[in-house]
């Protein structure tokens, strides 16, 4: 690669070439771009900031490390899991979050089997009991079920929520490069600066808080529930039944990305490194992040976006967004401005991301020409969503019963996926045959930027 190389002239492996000030600047823009969305999942959920940041950064360097530094993809929250966080605490209890990540933490194992699953019978016989007539009604209902908190939120100033909504549209619609890709944070800050002009926000917070500080609170973390001795065993049985379930449509979600991320740089990472590694990086993030207070993890559709407009492939860059998001993560004032959001602002984009979740399900099903003609693909996605948002919006809230004196509670979405990948193994006529070579086919996508569309754009423009 000559010294002389220019951004978006040809594809760029190593971007040692561009120079170290290149780098940094390109660095920057890849956290900026995973930055929007990866911060809002604390805000909605309860979870810190800081501390999100922080293993947004640890997670991408583990999984670099894990995928032989061979993936330039960054490891951002994931919004699959937020309707796990909302069953176990709905009103954002401190004290109940701690649980609810335990149950996070358990689910990013599930990771680590389908890996040796893949490694051992391959990924044909394995993704058969997973195909999209069950993933895609599992989103549909994930969506669904948070809407009531998205309107909620709105109602507090719909003035404030409509700025944001219409800012998010615009930039997906009419938006071009960077623009394109970072629709959730312009619609935080548009909303976010309305607000302030607005009165709305108290920035006492902002004012106290410290410029420097660590980033983890050991009371809000797993282990803060061991150590105080009064850990709930039914609650944490609970939380894993509830939010196990979601892993099955997040680890679609992963194979989706990594073929889009494979096609967008021409390097097959499905078979080198391979699935059983990107999978085992991507969990083992995730539970770690979990079991230290933070949101699970995930690869990025955004960074993917930014991958193509740049044209610079180097996992590097990758690792030095990551570190720029370790180093932000000691900033305690900076969180505090995130904190003191306005549940408006919050609500605007909630209804605008927890409705594209939804419609990323009706995506995949459609997509994969699923065949609603078929009485049993009828049955399997009508029990999956009366259950999944019957049971969340019963007077119960949930379906429980006690065994050995230990009170269990499933949650809709639990019980919704539980019955729908049996009725998919027992049922006969499985119509679904996946491929290796076209993983992307069960693949969703949860996040809201239109970094897949701008790939697509990018292998067009490479023939």
């Amino acid at each position: 690669m000559s010294s002389r190389a220019k951004l978006g002239d040809q594809p760029i492996y190593d971007a040692r070439a561009l120079g170290t000030a290149k780098m940094g600047i390109l660095g920057l823009q890849h956290m900026f771009a995973m930055f929007g969305a990866t911060v809002l999942v604390p805000v909605l959920t309860g979870l810190s900031v800081s501390a999100t940041l922080l293993f947004a950064g640890i997670g991408t360097l583990m999984f670099h490390a894990i995928t032989k530094k061979k993936v330039p993809a960054f490891l951002g929250s994931s919004f699959a899991f937020i309707a796990g966080y909302a069953a176990i605490a709905p009103n954002k209890e401190p004290e109940l979050l701690p649980y609810a990540c335990f149950g996070v933490a358990v689910a990013g194992l599930m990771y680590l089997i389908l890996a040796a699953l893949f490694k051992v019978f391959g990924a044909k016989k394995v993704m058969r009991y997973f195909p999209p007539i069950v993933t895609g009604p599992i989103i549909i209902a994930i969506g669904l079920n948070l809407s009531q908190s998205a309107v909620n939120n709105s109602s507090t100033h719909w003035g404030v929520a409509l700025v944001a909504i219409f800012i998010i549209i615009i930039c997906n619609i009419w938006g071009r490069g960077m623009i394109k890709i970072i629709p959730i944070i312009l619609g935080v800050l548009g909303s976010y600066l309305v607000a302030a002009f607005a009165g709305i926000i108290d920035f006492t917070p902002v004012r106290e808080a410290a410029w420097v500080g660590l980033p983890l609170d050991w009371n809000r973390t797993v282990f803060g529930i061991w150590s105080s001795g009064k850990a709930d065993t039914s609650m944490l049985l609970s939380s894993v039944i509830m939010i196990v379930p979601i892993s099955f449509a997040t680890m679609m979600e992963h194979i989706g990305d990594i073929s889009a991320i494979s096609s967008t740089v021409n390097r097959n990472y499905i078979k080198d490194p391979g699935l059983h590694r990107t999978l085992t990086g991507d969990g083992l993030a995730t539970t770690v992040a979990s079991l230290f207070g933070a949101p699970a993890n995930t690869t990025y559709g955004e960074n993917t976006g930014v991958l193509t407009l740049t044209r610079v492939y180097d996992p590097r860059v990758i690792r030095l967004a990551a570190v720029f998001a370790i180093i932000l993560s000691f900033c305690p004032k900076f969180s505090a401005i995130i904190e003191v959001m306005p549940a408006a602002t919050i609500g605007g984009i909630s209804l605008v991301l927890y409705g594209m979740i939804s419609a990323v399900g009706v995506r995949n099903i459609v997509e994969t020409h699923v065949d609603f003609t078929r009485t049993r693909n009828v049955i399997i996605a009508a029990m999956i969503l009366v259950l999944s948002i019957g049971i969340n919006y019963s007077a119960a809230g949930s379906v429980g019963f006690t065994v050995g004196g230990v009170a269990l509670k499933f949650s809709g979405l639990a019980v919704g996926s539980f019955v729908g990948i049996m009725l998919n193994a027992i049922l006969p006529g499985k119509d679904y045959n996946f491929m290796e070579e076209t993983p992307n086919d069960t693949g969703v996508d949860f996040q809201i930027a239109q970094g897949e569309n701008l790939a697509e754009e990018g292998k067009g423009k490479k023939h």
